[in-house]
């Protein structure tokens, strides 16, 4: 099961847009995927909470006892993360991805701050050893200028694969205001953007097929889900971690700030359905696996 987290140190990066995408993008290739807002302004819960039920099914956390899990039968996970992190919270974090996507902006000041987070999470082991894969995107670039040559140089230069840029257009703002993303828009409307996002799918499809691949090589007899079906059993070489948060098993909680939810949802039968309503919850707690509040 691919965990994809979202990571950049510096506010307004475009971190919340990527994830908002990337999980649009997995709902519509059949897949019952998660989105999970670990940032404390719950930008992309907001948006969950704006999308339509007529879109591609995207579940959230759920809650049981103010305990936050992901739901059983998902088979990709999007983590949306706040920026600052670093140390040991951002050490935990990685233990959970299998892949991290940096979105960097093109001035100085963004390659800066995404230098030095990269740096520290070259200094990861699952991160050094290829385990947990790392790339960058170019966010809100204007194609008059020489901005994605720029991150391009940048990004060789730190040894850290440059996905490609994403322009500065009205089309994403327009978009998540409504609850939805470019891969929700008819293909003619968006054809300029999806172009641009055609390299990120491929690195990212790419991925989990290499995962397939050595699920398929493991020792164990692996269990191989189909896409297409919630409830799907996962390989068995997932680590004893990534096994943890797949199957809903219980996750302690740091005591956070509280957030005002919407009804919680739930994945049901089959990728194509909504989550159901369920009880109200009052409060959103973030995971402790990540400890990105301090009281």
């Amino acid at each position: 099961m691919p965990v994809i987290a979202i990571v950049n140190r510096k506010g307004g990066s475009g971190k919340s847009t990527v994830a908002a995408h990337l999980a649009a993008w997995c709902a519509h290739q059949g897949n019952a995927v998660m989105l999970g807002d670990v940032d404390r302004q719950q930008s992309t819960r907001s948006w969950l909470r704006r999308r339509s039920e007529a879109l591609p099914a995207i579940a959230p956390w759920t809650v049981d006892q103010n305990i936050l899990r992901v739901p059983k039968g998902i088979t990709h996970v999007i983590l949306d993360t706040p920026g600052g992190m670093h140390g040991f919270d951002l050490a935990r974090m990685v233990m959970f991805a299998d892949a991290i996507v940096m979105p960097v902006c093109s001035s100085s000041f963004d390659r800066e701050s995404a230098a030095a987070c990269h740096a520290e999470l070259m200094a990861l082991p699952r991160v050094s050893s290829g385990r947990c894969r790392l790339a960058s995107i170019g966010m809100r670039i204007d194609a008059r200028t020489s901005a994605t040559q720029v991150l391009k140089d940048w990004s060789a230069g730190l040894g850290m694969h440059f996905l490609g840029a994403l322009r500065e257009t009205q089309l994403y703002v327009q978009c998540l205001e409504r609850g939805m993303t470019i891969f929700d828009l008819p293909p003619q409307r968006a054809a300029a953007d999806l172009l641009q996002w055609q390299p990120i799918l491929d690195w990212l499809s790419q991925h989990q097929q290499q995962g397939a691949v050595q699920a398929s090589t493991a020792p164990a007899t692996p269990i191989r889900p189909s896409p297409s079906r919630l409830g799907s059993s996962l390989p068995e070489n997932l680590m004893p971690a990534q096994k943890s948060m797949v199957h809903g098993d219980r996750l302690t909680v740091a005591r956070t700030d509280r957030v005002a939810t919407s009804p919680v949802r739930k994945v049901v039968a089959t990728a194509a359905s909504r989550p159901a309503p369920s009880e109200s919850v009052e409060t959103q707690q973030i995971p402790s696996f990540l400890k990105l509040v301090k009281c």
